[in-house]
């Protein structure tokens, strides 16, 4: 798994600590608006020590347009077209109900006509489920499987890290 800038991501999480953010198609509302969460506690994460990487299902240029929106451009990204990364993750593909359950279409009102997100053609895989993962070294510290595409994870949350030796 290798980033925009070069970076593997396993010499990453030998550094420091990596949270590692699988996201839904670019077109996804719920995408849009992890991004803007995303956005607005970037910096609280990277001063808890925390890299942040993005992985998506285009190409590099167009994960550049599309994370320059939410001006996380600046971020390292991931591209995955073919969803092999989301697999090895344990990622999959979401049923009936992940994906058009009712909730969802609650929260899709809130996500795309109240916040602006607007709804837009998949560009990924729309059947694709996200998540997120807190890669320390070689182990998963944490981690954060969507049951639903409509739900919203606490990112400052997951990147606690567990102290070794401690208790």
């Amino acid at each position: 798994m290798v980033t925009n800038k070069g970076d593997d991501l396993y010499y990453l999480s030998g550094k420091s600590p990596v949270l590692i953010v699988f996201l839904r198609n670019f077109g996804c509302m719920f995408c849009k608006e992890a991004m803007e969460d995303i956005g607005k506690i970037k910096n609280e994460i990277l001063e808890k020590g925390v890299e942040i990487v993005l992985v998506h299902m285009s190409d590099f240029e167009l994960g550049e347009k599309f994370l320059k929106k939410f001006k996380l451009d600046d971020l390292r990204h991931i591209s995955d077209p073919d969803t092999e990364f989301y697999q090895a993750f344990g990622l999959m593909k979401g049923n009936f109900n992940q994906l058009f359950g009712f909730q969802n279409w609650i929260r899709g009102f809130d996500a795309s006509i109240l916040k602006g997100h607007g709804i837009s053609l998949p560009v990924g895989d729309g059947f694709q489920m996200p998540g997120i993962f807190l890669l320390n070294g070689t182990r998963i510290q944490n981690s954060y499987i969507h049951k639903k595409i409509s739900d919203r994870p606490d990112y400052l949350d997951l990147c606690e890290i567990e102290k070794e030796g401690v208790g």
